[in-house]
């Protein structure tokens, strides 16, 4: 009798290890302790690091550069356009059509050829994003590691955090360091 006792006794005693498994992932583990989490401004640390000042200086320039050609080449294809039009009842339709065929393989030359400097601007500005990468995450693992910290995340993610956990100054400071030399403006 005393060991079914015994036995309805340790029945009724809720599992311990079962407890202390559930506290146990609930709790940080013990080496992440004191360990905070950083933020970081993305945006911000390409644009105020001296690498994305010049890059953006650069793109302005080149970006101003196709559009003033673009509106150039505009204004002589409406010229020519119009000295087509103002010829047309002095040509036989066989001259006029084969002169408009003409400026309509003209235009469409041309804009080919404008998308083409559009998206060759396009892929500089992701290659110089690329290349700015990859000299920043090596500067923000040291600045990890240096702040014993175990994760960078972007600040524009985070709903409530302490000033003193946002590192992009300190990035914006190294990034400018590991790339002291900026890239030469356009010619």
């Amino acid at each position: 009798m005393q060991a079914l006792i015994v036995a309805g006794a340790v029945a009724l005693v809720p599992p311990v290890e079962a407890q202390e498994t559930e506290a146990q992932q609930t709790a940080p583990a013990p080496a992440l302790r004191g360990m905070p989490l950083l933020l970081l401004d993305q945006d911000r640390l390409f644009l105020e690091s001296d690498f994305g000042k010049a890059t953006l200086a650069r793109e302005r320039a080149e970006t101003a550069a196709l559009e003033q050609e673009n509106r150039r080449i505009e204004a002589d294809l409406v010229a020519e356009e119009q000295a087509l039009t103002e010829v047309r009842a002095t040509l036989t339709p066989e001259e006029f059509a084969a002169r408009a065929g003409a400026f309509d393989a003209k235009v469409e030359r041309i804009r080919d050829e404008q998308d083409a400097k559009a998206r060759r601007l396009n892929e500089r500005r992701d290659a110089d994003r690329k290349a700015f990468m990859e000299v920043v995450v090596p500067v923000l693992g040291a600045i990890l590691g240096d702040r014993g910290a175990t994760a960078i995340l972007d600040k524009n993610m985070v709903i409530l955090s302490l000033s003193a956990v946002d590192v992009t100054d300190e990035a914006i400071a190294r990034v400018n360091a590991a790339l002291a030399t900026p890239p030469a403006p356009a010619p």
